[in-house]
């Protein structure tokens, strides 16, 4: 993506099945699940970079020594940072104890991070300050270990003020009223009740402290997260440990959020993303499970995992993004499912070029687009097939005419480079706009003044704010006759309430191209109408009852909205002539089938929730309110 947007959030969670002296043992080091979570985080850090944490839990520890550790961090390279000070521990017994650190008992009595369940997070900030407070995992604290609880997760939720009513109601008094920590006390209540309700089924029965041990085996977690979970309403795959080492993750039942786990006979692992996992296990992909909608895999004290329903799964809606650009393309499925995304485009931009290929360049704005690139080369190789075989077989064709169809080679290039040690700190937008010029480097000698087109593929354009200001002009430095921008992904018209930065509609240049249409065309009393139904929704507590914001999209035609984008995208003075071309949401959906959460595309929100959103975000945009819909 040319412009960067905040997303998504990253989790990994860790579980050894044996002993900590089984992993020194065989492995000749206690920094096995150290060394295999840094992995798992590092291979993840694309899903946050304004904050991480680690956590971990010891499972078998005599009172009066510690059994839960945790570090966060906002630094400049947060999972360096948090790693750094967990390695500086062991370095610690290395220099002072040497004899001690094989010892696994003795590493747990008397160190941090040496527990058997890990749990580690990565944040990107959809909203709230960058302040370490606001950054996973959160921690439950209580001086019984069955109460404790470790929390993080890659979510938003919708009704969080709901939520923390609820909270409120039932005699809490919440620190705060962000979805943080308001889905953490949720779940918090409900262990609470957990471990009250075990306690009465055993009391009397047996004393203290075997009592204890008996709730902790007896806890029944699904139990607990469906109590929790059934009132949320929002993507989110969640992880959580407990104080005794029982651990969970669980997904929303539309499966917006992604999860993946593997488990064999030493470890349990469950991410965000599969490729960490295979690249720091060796997994095979086959051998990395989905965790379905709805359900959550439960890991006991001993080991024991299962993977159980928690609510009732829905529709599957999960997020159509992952594939088009936030998980990373070295899974197996996203690399075919973003090639495809690329080769779908192929018939829109023949036409748009008038099928003209010896006069065009194709390209990509670096560098998440390349995929989608690699799948339009083939698209276009596969549609000359088809054109030699035509040229062919028409009579007359001289021995000229014959070789230069068969050698006809379509011009391929890499026309935009971005310089990845260049940053720009400026915050005036003025100047930011002609820093940012200087990010971008444009091969020189390929384009022929005049003559050429040149055809650029972008895996999304959400404001178009780098294309305008600066991407757009530096290609017309090259003189090319026309400049036609490509999208991978359909027209960004909704904003994001599961986990994405897009919250308010005005930054989106669809919604401003319909905007501008709607002015053109005398209908702009249209958005007085549409307004008044979400003002008259609200009154009535049936804002999430439908998006009303569809209507006013469904005025115009699709590729003439595309048509409104490029003239608001055209800078002032570019010489070449500018077409924006944008991929369909049947080919989207088409391309990435198991994908099929496309809410910010079509405004078809998988929960009622994102009803209540997007009205709320045309309200504040009609209001004149510079604030978020949730």
């Amino acid at each position: 993506m040319s412009e960067a947007i905040k997303h998504e959030c990253g989790i990994a969670l860790i579980r050894l099945r044996k002993p900590l002296d089984y992993y020194i043992e065989k492995y000749g080091t206690p920094l096995y699940p150290v060394n295999k979570l840094y992995v798992l985080m590092e291979k993840q850090s694309n899903r946050g970079q304004d904050g991480a944490g680690v956590a971990n839990v010891k499972v078998e520890v005599p009172p009066g020594y510690r059994y839960i550790s945790r570090y966060r961090s906002i630094e400049n390279r947060p999972i360096v940072d948090i790693f750094g000070k967990i390695n500086e521990k062991y370095r610690g017994v290395l220099k002072n104890n040497p004899e001690e650190f094989r010892n696994a008992s003795w590493l747990q009595k008397n160190l941090a991070f040496t527990g058997e369940v890990w749990l580690g997070h990565l944040r990107y900030g959809t909203h709230g300050k960058n302040e370490i407070e606001n950054c996973h995992p959160m921690l439950r604290q209580s001086n019984w270990r069955s109460r404790n609880l470790v929390c993080a997760g890659n979510f938003n939720m919708t009704n969080a003020e709901e939520l923390f009513t609820k909270l409120v109601a039932l005699g809490q008094h919440p620190k705060d009223k962000g979805d943080t920590v308001t889905v953490m006390e949720k779940i918090g209540h409900f262990l609470d009740e957990e471990n009250q309700r075990v306690f009465e089924r055993f009391k009397g029965i047996y004393d203290n402290p075997a009592l204890s041990d008996l709730i902790e085996d007896n806890m029944d977690l699904q139990r607990v997260l469906h109590r929790a979970c059934r009132d949320f309403d929002g993507g989110y795959a969640m992880a959580g440990i407990t104080g005794y080492g029982a651990a969970f993750v669980v997904r929303d039942p539309n499966g917006i959020r992604p999860a993946y786990y593997y488990a064999d006979d030493e470890v349990v692992v469950v991410t965000s993303e599969r490729p960490p996992i295979k690249a720091a296990f060796g997994a095979k992909f086959e051998d990395i499970k989905e965790l379905q909608p709805g359900n959550a895999i439960i890991i006991d004290k001993y080991g024991e995992y299962s993977e159980c329903n928690v609510v009732k799964a829905g529709e599957r809606k999960a997020c159509s993004f992952e594939r088009i650009y936030f998980s990373r393309g070295a899974d197996d499925e996203i690399y075919q499912e973003r090639k495809t995304l690329g080769k779908l485009l192929v018939p829109q931009i023949l036409k748009e070029i008038d099928y003209d290929l010896e006069n065009t360049i194709f390209s990509y704005i670096p560098n998440t687009a390349e995929v989608s690139f690699y799948g339009l080369m083939e698209g276009m190789e596969e549609y000359l097939t088809k054109w030699r075989v035509e040229q062919l077989q028409k009579e007359g064709n001289s021995p000229e005419r014959l070789e230069k169809v068969l050698n006809f080679k379509p011009r391929f290039e890499k026309i935009v480079s971005k310089d990845v040690k260049l940053r720009t700190f400026i915050t005036n937008d003025n100047d930011r706009g002609e820093m940012v010029s200087h990010v971008y480097e444009m091969t020189q000698g390929v384009v022929r003044p005049g003559k050429d087109t040149i055809v650029v593929i972008d895996d999304s354009i959400v404001r178009g704010t780098t294309l305008e200001k600066s991407i757009l002009k530096l290609l017309d430095r090259l003189g090319p006759k026309k400049i036609v921008v490509v999208s991978s992904a359909p027209q960004i018209r909704y904003p994001d309430c599961y986990g994405i930065d897009m919250s308010k509609v005005r930054e989106f240049v669809a919604f401003r191209a319909m905007l501008a249409l709607l002015k053109e065309k005398g209908l702009e009393y249209k958005k007085e109408e549409v307004f008044l139904e979400t003002q008259h929704s609200f009154a009535n507590n049936k804002a999430h009852k439908a998006n009303y914001l569809q209507k006013l999209y469904n005025t115009f035609d699709y590729h003439e909205v595309s048509r409104k984008i490029a003239e608001i995208l055209r800078p002032e003075g570019l010489k070449a002539d500018l077409a924006v071309l944008y991929q369909t949401v049947e080919n989207l959906n088409k391309a990435c089938p198991k994908n099929l959460g496309d809410w910010y595309f079509t405004g078809d929100y998988p929960t009622k929730g994102g009803n209540k959103v997007v009205n709320r975000a045309f309200a504040n945009f009609m209001e004149g309110k510079e604030i978020r819909a949730y």
